[in-house]
């Protein structure tokens, strides 16, 4: 009996992606749901695939239903189609910098030769270019 009910939600799932529909459609309680998933591994990678399959059914309707927008001239669901399918017309980002080169005080180049030797520690032509630098 309790197989039955399983197999009906899964193909519930499969219809309808969405958790709770589904357990009203199928007469069980969301907890049960949850519980035969917590307790029955099978059971929940199977739900898993129906809900895939449920949410890829959705998206082909739902983009059925966008061309059939489209070819009726619907302005809203050509912009939506071009923004996210044609690089030209899809939302970008410009970034505009001013990288200056500003020059370090002493006490930078201080602190980045002690950085670099402590860090080249066990390097000796390391050391000796990090002296050299000061020259």
């Amino acid at each position: 009996m309790k197989t039955n009910y399983k197999n009906e939600l899964i193909e519930q799932l499969r219809k309808t992606p969405i958790i709770e529909v589904a357990c009203k459609k199928t007469g069980i309680g969301r907890a049960t749901f949850y519980r035969w998933r917590n307790k029955d591994p099978k059971f929940a990678e199977e739900t898993d695939l129906a809900i895939q399959e449920g949410s890829q059914l959705v998206n082909d309707m739902a983009e059925s239903q966008l061309i059939n927008a489209i070819k009726d001239g619907n302005l809203t669901g050509i912009i939506f189609w071009l923004k996210n399918h044609h690089r030209q017309y899809s939302p970008k980002l410009e970034v505009t910098t001013k990288n200056v080169d500003l020059p370090l005080t002493e006490d930078q180049k201080e602190l980045i030769r002690k950085s670099l030797s402590m860090a080249f520690a066990n390097d000796s032509s390391m050391r000796e270019e990090v002296r050299d630098d000061r020259k």
